[in-house]
């Protein structure tokens, strides 16, 4: 219930739970870890901190007793306190437990295509982002989103991987790895062996064109980037910053073609941005890539 005196606020733990978006156990739970209050036989009781803060005892007719808190307690509550609960973490927690600062946490997750940045300011959870667990929230007092996730993403095998390699811990790949698409076979045959502008090698004369499209057009990109599921699938390029994969089919051996096809069944699966290039498109890159692009929110100069 929310209580107004003198046109101050006040909260019970379960109003407070309503405006933040949690349940009235969450709320408990993380004014008990805060220090708040304390659980004596049935019943909580505040602690001196707690009436520091603010808390005082309330009588209401229905319910009987219970703890008032002031509004600058949903503070307390938010992004690292409410990181806390018994559920879920947030993007903070996760940052505390890699020794990663949460910025770079962020980054990370957005990079992998789980959270977005909001136009104005936070961070909203994606499609993607939702398969691992992520529940979107907002700061009441800001509005502002940010995502909570649950604490097994602290052992999610794509999260540790990319959060090894911002470490510069870096896996080699072994030849008893199960790779779904057969990747190793593929790189073994066609050897990357073609030095592009930006220091890139490359698998052919096709994306050695393609790359240098992409570098000459100031569009940062990755290649050969492994997609964040549990299936291990590269990418020909990558386009962090929209999320966007380019495929570029370059063979018609059948080989290559059952792999192309489950590529673009996994593709499918995961509702990915792709765009797919040919040779055909090759010889019109200009016009061609420019307007696939464009269909992803991406303008080139």
């Amino acid at each position: 219930m929310t209580i107004s005196k003198n046109d101050i606020k006040e909260y019970s733990a379960t109003s407070l739970a309503k405006e933040l978006n949690i349940t009235p156990q969450d709320a408990f739970n993380n004014l008990h870890t805060l220090g708040f209050i304390v659980r004596k036989d049935s019943t909580w009781e505040l602690t001196p901190l707690g009436v520091s803060k603010g808390g005082t005892y309330k009588h209401n007719e229905k319910f009987g007793r219970y703890i008032s808190w002031p509004e600058s307690v949903k503070d307390y509550l938010l992004e690292d306190r409410l990181g806390q609960s018994n559920s879920d973490i947030t993007s903070t927690v996760i940052g505390k437990h890699f020794g990663i600062p949460v910025t770079r946490i962020n980054s990370i997750l957005s990079e992998l295509g789980w959270i977005k940045k909001h136009p104005v300011m936070g961070w909203e959870l994606t499609a993607q982002g939702k398969l691992f667990g992520g529940v979107q929230y907002k700061f009441n007092t800001t509005g502002a989103p940010f995502v909570k996730w649950p604490k097994a993403i602290l052992s999610n095998k794509i999260l540790i991987t990319n959060v090894n390699e911002t470490q510069g811990e870096v896996n080699k790949i072994s030849s008893d790895t199960n790779h779904n698409i057969n990747e190793i076979g593929f790189r073994d045959k066609f050897k990357a062996e073609f030095r592009v502008k930006d220091g890139h090698y490359v698998r052919s004369k096709s994306e050695t064109i393609i790359d240098n499209w992409l570098y000459d057009s100031k569009i940062i990109h990755a290649y050969e980037r492994k997609l964040a599921i549990e299936e291990d699938l590269y990418c020909d390029f990558y386009i962090p910053t929209e999320k966007v994969y380019i495929e570029f089919w370059g063979s018609e051996e059948e080989s290559y073609l059952a792999r192309k096809k489950k590529k673009l069944e996994i593709y499918k699966k995961y509702n990915f941005r792709l765009i797919e290039l040919t040779e055909k498109d090759i010889a019109n890159i200009d016009d061609i890539l420019p307007a696939k692009l464009l269909d992803y929110g991406i303008a080139v100069e």
